[in-house]
């Protein structure tokens, strides 16, 4: 009986899992189906059996350069992950192992940042850029977006660290390891599922920012969400062109999530079992 009714949760549980993906998923598989219609088709309504056809993909081709924006998004997403260890790793690790009465409230502070409206702080970053000559430039936008993802970077590497034993620093110390050679041969070859899983989710969260890289570029360092926001006009919406442009877009991100999805889960999950 106990059986049974443990066979009828797992079932049910699994039903849902898979009701709940396909919800999520289906508005990129809609796009998909979009972006093989002609413009005709897309504008006629709700339709998942497209003609197939790959005019817009030619037109996105040959009237707009695709190749840029995809070069900046690789350099902005890398640049920013980099970036964002380099500053994240050392204060991730005197969190986790030389703890003041005031790390939590900064945690907490840090985690709040990312609460407030990026809309709030638009016009003195807007005016800051221009003062410091970054606006649309790969250094500017490589900085900004690695602040704004900073805060989750710090707490993901703090909840790892925080499970590997301090005694095995306590030894290397012991052992006479400097504090640079304590994280870089000690700490972060134990911590790579959980350092790899956050450069995979700052490299998502970078591809997918839209609201700075298209109020704090133009052309120069626009990347794909740029390029995306280029197919709205005056004339309208081109639905099929869209639908092309943001397919090339998210393809890239969503093939490297496809690959990586045991190591982003096995990183996600790294600590939670003892």
């Amino acid at each position: 009986m106990a059986r049974s009714v443990s066979t009828r949760r797992t079932a049910v549980v699994t039903l849902v899992a898979w009701a709940v993906a396909l919800l999520i998923f289906f508005p990129i598989l809609y796009t998909i189906i979009t972006s093989f219609k002609s413009e005709q088709e897309a504008i006629q309504g709700f339709d998942l059996i497209p003609s197939f056809t790959l005019e817009s993909y030619r037109d996105v081709q040959s009237q707009y350069d695709y190749f840029t924006p995809f070069m900046n998004s690789v350099i902005l997403s890398l640049g920013s992950t980099i970036l964002a260890l380099i500053v994240a790793v050392p204060a991730a690790w005197s969190m986790a192992f030389a703890p003041s009465r005031r790390t939590k409230d900064i945690l907490m502070w840090m985690l709040s940042t990312k609460m407030m409206p990026a809309v709030a702080v638009l016009f003195p970053i807007y005016m800051l850029f221009r003062d410091l000559g970054l606006l649309d430039s790969r250094i500017g936008l490589t900085i900004m977006l690695m602040l704004i993802n900073l805060p989750i970077v710090v707490w993901m590497l703090y909840t790892y660290f925080r499970e590997i034993p301090g005694e095995i620093l306590e030894a290397a110390r012991m052992d006479g390891a400097s504090l640079w050679g304590e994280i870089v041969y000690v700490l972060t070859p134990m911590a790579v599922p959980g350092i790899a899983s956050t450069m995979l989710l700052n490299i998502i969260l970078a591809w997918n920012e839209a609201f700075w890289t298209i109020r704090l570029t133009t052309t120069n360092a626009a990347p794909l969400t740029a390029f995306i926001a280029s197919f709205s006009s005056p004339q309208g919406l081109f639905w099929a062109k869209l639908s092309a442009a943001s397919t090339l877009a998210i393809a890239p991100i969503l093939i490297m999530g496809w690959f990586s999805q045991k190591q982003l889960v096995r990183g996600l999950t790294f600590g939670a079992v003892k």
